[in-house]
């Protein structure tokens, strides 16, 4: 099951069922929705793909049963019924971390109401709530400055890492089974009247240590049928054609087609230029669930157990461990040019994509789009979603190690050791470009300007390594790329879709990728 990103879920309609409005100022998208009356946390089950829809931090949690309409079908009862036993799953497992790390309670989470007193804000002015505490990409722990790069590489980046493996988005365990890829299908296609031989692929993880769980790993390759050798490839870290096919009303831009997604798909785009294109489903392997954290490759190497290690990694670390075993596949790839892979990702998976980036120093160059928290967006900077959204039941706290909760209570974002801007950083000197949607037509919640000022801050790093930095601390108008340096950054008029920076991005990356016959 996927989780609908609450970028937009305030501003599409209001949500009613069975007649009755609920959560008054809280907005939905409900030409694909099927109303599941009354779950106490809002879930809402669309009918096509399984989407489940979540607002998180809107309401406490509880565990009071959710009631069964009468005259429901035994279908829609079963259904809700298993919907239900999820959200409660996700409840006691993050309980359990909670209970490791000995938290009775956290702070609430920013609200879409704006009746609520944790209201989301969206005024610059109150979002600096945290003067004076981003850390210092290029400052030791024992207080010296890094005025080298071999002291970057010998000791800041390592700090950073083991912080960022401790505290954030968790460590990945030492005993990962290996994977074996298997080409299941190879077909004869055509892209935009370009002959391209696709690909279709399992990767599939030894689960001798638990044979109950089964995890495989999909992947689709497309490259050009007719290049002269190997060819760059993106890697785009996918939502399911059932979600995106959910998603046709309630998140339009998103869709091909779509308002400022019109004009050549990007595998086309890049198909043009004499590229390839990967597609990774990181859903293949690990769920979007904290119900799911027994199964896929966390619940695999825990042996079908909860997490005992409060830095045990979380989703986005696993979703990033499964782009680097594509990416393994891809060396493997004759007509792939293994060493020129760039990775892309749209929020949850720009996050993922920002990590795999950041820790897999193979690929090339990425493509950041409307990451927000927990991506490219600076944890400090308090608009839109905040750090408390991420670490709250029953979404979304297992993106992320378990210690990173401790930051929504007792601790406060203040406190957190590093921020966005550092996992930035961990990706120089390779070339990452940073897409954003409308800070006014409905990427608000992701925060645009949060994005700029990570990319701004990580800046002094790839200045050390010799390379440009945006170029500006100002934050510039709307569909003015900043695209001359090594980190790039442009907005788009439109909402929350990466579709419109697609064509400057692929302008960016050629800089730094050049197919046969080219280099």
């Amino acid at each position: 099951m996927h989780l609908l990103d609450p970028e937009r879920v305030d501003m599409l309609g209001p949500l009613r069922c069975f007649g009755v409005e609920l959560f008054p100022g809280m907005r939905f998208g409900m030409s694909m929705v099927l109303c599941r009356p009354v779950l106490p946390a809002l879930v809402v089950l669309a009918g096509l793909g399984g989407l489940r829809l979540a607002a998180q931090g809107t309401i406490a949690a509880t565990n009071t049963p959710a009631q069964v309409a009468p005259g429901r079908s035994a279908s829609a009862q079963e259904e809700q019924a298993a919907q239900q036993a999820e959200r409660d799953a996700a409840i006691a497992d993050h309980q359990h971390m909670m209970d490791l790390l000995g938290i009775r309670e956290l702070r609430p989470a920013a609200s879409h109401d704006p009746k609520s007193p944790n209201a989301v804000n969206y005024d610059e002015s109150k979002a600096d709530k945290y003067p004076g505490t981003l850390p210092d990409p290029l400052k030791l722990k024992n207080g010296k400055r890094v005025t080298s790069a071999k002291v970057w590489w010998t000791r800041r980046r390592p700090e950073i890492v083991a912080d960022f493996d401790s505290e954030v988005i968790g460590r990945v365990p030492e005993h990962v089974p290996g994977v074996t890829w298997k080409v299941t299908s190879t077909t004869a296609e055509t892209l935009g009247g370009i002959p391209v031989v696709t690909k279709r692929l399992k990767g599939h993880v030894d689960n001798s240590m638990d044979p109950a769980i089964k995890v495989d790993i999909d992947l689709v390759v497309g490259t050009p049928a007719n290049a002269a050798g190997p060819v760059p490839v993106i890697m785009e870290l996918a939502f399911s054609r059932e979600f995106m096919a959910s998603i046709v009303k309630s998140i339009p831009e998103m869709i091909p087609g779509g308002p400022g997604n019109e004009g050549p798909s990007w595998q086309e785009q890049l198909i043009k230029r004499g590229w390839g294109y990967a597609i990774l489903l990181p859903t293949s392997f690990q769920d979007d669930s904290g119900a799911g954290l027994n199964s896929g490759i966390i619940g695999l190497v825990n042996e079908g157990q909860p997490r005992s290690d409060p830095a045990e990694w979380g989703t986005l670390r696993a979703w990033a461990w499964g782009a680097s075993r594509a990416l393994d596949y891809l060396e493997t790839d004759k007509q792939v040019d293994g060493k020129q892979v760039g990775i892309m990702g749209h929020s949850r998976f720009g996050k993922t994509a920002l990590v795999a980036m950041a820790y897999d120093l193979r690929f090339k160059v990425a493509y950041i789009s409307s990451a927000g928290t927990g991506g490219d967006k600076l944890y400090r900077h308090v608009l839109g979603e905040q750090l408390e959204n991420l670490a709250a039941a029953p979404t979304f706290y297992y993106w992320m190690a378990g210690n990173f909760i401790k930051y929504a209570g007792p601790k406060t974002t203040g406190e957190l050791p590093v921020d966005a801007h550092e996992l930035i950083a961990l990706c120089a000197p390779r070339p990452v470009f940073v897409g954003v949607g409308s800070k006014t037509a409905g990427d608000e919640w992701a925060d645009p300007v949060g994005e700029f000022m990570g990319a701004v801050e990580a800046g002094p790093v790839y200045r050390l390594l010799g390379k440009k930095d945006l170029g500006t601390a100002e934050f510039p108008a709307m569909e003015t790329g900043l695209v001359d340096g090594d980190l790039a950054f442009r907005e788009h008029r439109f909402g929350h879709t990466p579709g419109p920076n697609w064509p400057f991005f692929l302008d960016f990356a050629a800089r730094y990728l050049k197919g046969p016959g080219s280099r």
